[in-house]
């Protein structure tokens, strides 16, 4: 029996190790640790890769979230629209800030935030005071809109910002698990995931595409947003030494992760090559087993709605494999059993989370997340991966096809 582990995280670092040693072992002997010389490099290499307007290295994906928050000023009062199928910092952050987050509903699809629920919530919901104030049937005042590029996919970005325009929202972008993925704007541009919005941020948590030796992460915004302050705030609101005019976090990337991030950053696009190139092999082989591109299919596979786009290499950088399954977790126990590595992401939406039950979510209000909880798994994608892991992780899909 052949196990398959859903990530490893060995392959690479084997292929870096003498690289990344030297890289950190000149850290060490600096004895600098907090920010300094390397952080300001990787912002530097960071900017230019995501095609922001700056980039502020910061101690988590998190921790970038809650610190652009802080920039917009959300608080008490405010809400923020987004998805409710994602990770729970999402939404954690904006109840950290004494926010609340509105919930719109997915794509089937995608799993991204459907700019159609979007503009139907913002038409048939929202309302204006005398004044222009945006503000939800409670009251809150609107403040932005957070799309999700799930799983390495970008959302529909095109249609999410001129809503943003057209009814005076900021984008800002979760790009937590989307660093280097495109996606086709309006006029024929395209986009890069987190550069896109007026800000955006990423996680550079060790199982990432761009993986740290720990928690990392980066905040980026658009050319004309308060870089100084954004600054300013991963160091708790600190400017001059001991003088604070406003308070803020320690949200500091430290130098060792930049180190590390410095290294690893020229490798990811082929990285990202290489994830593409396993997923259109597991399209091959499972289309080949019977199992999927057929109406009765017994799992359906990642929409890839990007691909072939004019100017759009990285379509999807396949953090994930996604996979859609009707009889989910009868499949997860029986590659789990059969040493597959797999994994569900995410079995409950953010709605129904207890502790978010203040905002008063149903089961039933959002449908579309709710079905994709019940049926997403994900299979192992990493760049490293074999032919031979892939057709045993199609082989043991199929016997419990077969028997099932």
């Amino acid at each position: 029996m052949l196990p398959v582990p859903l990530l490893d995280l060995r392959p690479q670092y084997h292929a870096l190790r003498d690289e990344l040693h030297a890289r950190v072992l000149a850290v060490m002997e600096s004895q600098q640790f907090i920010l300094g010389p390397e952080v300001a490099a990787f912002e530097a290499s960071a900017r230019d890769y995501c095609r922001a307007g700056f980039a502020v290295g910061m101690s988590s994906g998190t921790d970038a979230q809650i610190a652009v928050l802080m920039a917009m000023g959300v608080g008490p009062g405010d809400a923020v629209l987004t998805t409710p199928f994602t990770f729970f910092a999402t939404a954690g952050c904006m109840w950290r800030m004494g926010a609340r987050a509105v919930f719109c509903d997915i794509d089937e699809a995608t799993f991204n935030l459907s700019p159609a629920a979007v503009e139907r919530y913002l038409r048939e919901q929202a309302r204006r005071d005398p004044d222009g104030t945006l503000r939800t049937p409670q009251g809150e005042r609107l403040r932005a809109i957070i799309p999700v590029h799930l799983f390495g996919l970008c959302a529909d970005m095109a249609p999410l910002l001129r809503l943003g325009e057209e009814w005076g929202l900021a984008v800002i972008e979760d790009a937590s698990q989307a660093i280097g993925a495109e996606c086709p704007l309006a006029g024929g541009a395209v986009g890069s995931a987190g550069s896109m919005g007026e800000w955006g941020w990423y996680s550079f948590f060790p199982s990432k595409n761009l993986g740290a030796f720990g928690d990392a992460g980066l905040a980026v915004g658009r050319a004309g947003q308060d870089e100084a302050l954004l600054r300013a705030l991963r160091m708790h609101g600190m400017t001059t030494q001991y003088y604070h005019d406003l308070v803020g976090g320690n949200f500091r990337l430290d130098a060792i992760q930049a180190a590390v991030l410095a290294v690893k950053l020229p490798h990811l696009d082929a990285w990202s090559d290489a994830r593409r190139a396993n997923a259109a092999r597991y399209r091959e082989l499972f289309a080949a087993a019977g199992l999927a591109g057929q109406d009765d299919a017994p799992i359906t596979l990642p929409a890839e709605p990007w691909a072939g786009a004019p100017g759009v290499r990285h379509h999807h950088i396949y953090h994930q494999y996604v996979v859609r399954a009707p009889r989910r977790d009868g499949l997860l126990a029986h590659l789990r059993a059969a040493e597959v590595g797999c994994a569900v992401y995410y079995p409950l939406p953010l709605h129904l989370q207890k502790c978010f039950a203040a905002w008063g979510g149903q089961a039933g209000d959002f449908p579309a997340s709710e079905r994709a909880a019940g049926e997403v798994l994900a299979l192992h994608i990493f760049p490293e991966i074999t032919r031979e892991q892939q057709e045993r992780v199609v082989s043991v899909v199929a016997d419990f096809c077969a028997g099932a």
